[in-house]
């Protein structure tokens, strides 16, 4: 079927850039903004970002403010992983994770891991796509395929309520006047 062959093509080679090719100049909110539809697929119009989405987005705290009222690769890089996460996660959900992931690490390693995890995913599914299938086969494909974003969230919500508690736990022990830690009260 050709609509599932093209779908397969475009899982295959549609990717968000390197972090290299992302703009070495800071960019104002409108640049941004219409950058941002490069780095993901999309289909029909979809939710288009905004310059409110993206101001929410650094009130949560999912991502860094702007350096004066420009935007850096780091911030597209956050915004990349944030709009390919919110389709699948909260943006709370999403800003933890990303939180939990860039503990240590430099924004280019985080947006390294976020493309690689990506690439795996987007393989994954278009493996499961078979361009011979014809059109009744497409009710058993997109179950499987629902089905199988039903038990990845599953695991996923697991993982971020460890994650959760671990946080939790790095507030149990408070510094005293002196510099030391003690218990919380």
């Amino acid at each position: 079927m050709k609509e599932i062959r093209e779908l397969k093509e475009r899982l295959e080679g549609e990717r968000p850039v390197a972090w290299e090719e992302l703009p070495d100049i800071g960019l104002y909110m409108d640049q941004l903004i219409s950058y941002m539809p490069r780095q993901l697929i999309h289909y029909g119009e979809g939710e288009v970002l905004t310059s409110a989405m993206v101001n929410n987005y650094i009130k949560d705290g999912a991502m860094p403010r702007a350096e004066g009222k420009r935007y850096t690769r780091t911030h597209l890089a956050y915004l990349t992983a944030l709009c390919a996460l919110k389709q699948v996660l909260s943006v709370k959900d999403a800003g933890l994770l990303l939180e939990a992931a860039s503990a240590g690490r430099e924004p280019r390693a985080l947006y390294d891991q976020f493309r690689e995890a990506l690439d795996r995913a987007l393989d994954v599914t278009a493996g499961s796509l078979d361009a011979s299938d014809s059109e009744e086969d497409l009710p058993a494909l997109a179950l499987a395929l629902a089905l199988r974003s039903y038990a990845d969230k599953l695991a996923c919500q697991r993982l971020l309520e460890l994650l959760r508690a671990r946080g939790a736990g790095d507030d149990k022990t408070k510094k005293s006047k002196a510099g030391r830690e003690r218990p919380a009260e």
